[in-house]
């Protein structure tokens, strides 16, 4: 049977090396020069230095503007509170979403439902499955998800015929 995968992955090469350049330019820019701004990448999550919140928003605002180049979709990105971390200086985290939640999945897997299509879609991990009989079916499943979800960036990948 034809199915398909729901998903919501970043290309985590292309955030690297938009954070990277990121470092990189704020390293460079002379309204940076002698301040703790900076930006690193640990494990799934972007932690942003700075000295005060302005200059975490303008940190931001780099990172955002690479991003965006690299053709990563900045809605997988989810900011955290902005912390205290030693005298004046703020760092604020920022979690690069990976998967798809509880609440969104079975969403999709209500709108599946309710759109009296061919096919059924079942929740497996941070993933939806999608199963139908027709291909064409599949591909107007896909094409209902990508218009009536819009909060998150979901792609499709492991298409089996």
């Amino acid at each position: 049977m034809p199915s398909f995968d729901t998903v919501c992955e970043a290309d985590f090469v292309e955030v690297k090396n938009a954070v990277e350049n990121s470092a990189k330019e704020i390293g460079t820019r002379f309204d940076f020069k002698g301040s703790s701004a900076g930006i690193e990448l640990k494990d799934k999550e972007i932690v942003m230095f700075g000295d005060a919140e302005f200059q975490l928003v303008q940190v931001e605002d780099i990172l955002r503007n690479k991003l965006t180049k690299r053709n990563v979709d900045v809605r997988f990105l989810d900011k955290g509170d902005v912390q205290k971390v030693g005298g004046d200086k703020v760092k604020q985290v920022i979690k690069v979403r990976n998967g798809i939640e509880q609440e969104l999945a079975k969403k999709i897997q209500k709108l599946i439902k309710d759109s009296k299509m061919k096919v059924q879609a079942a929740i497996q991990g941070d993933a939806v499955r999608v199963t139908g009989a027709k291909r064409d079916d599949l591909q107007a499943a896909m094409a209902m998800l990508k218009k009536d979800v819009t909060d998150v960036p979901i792609s499709f990948n492991n298409f089996r015929d």
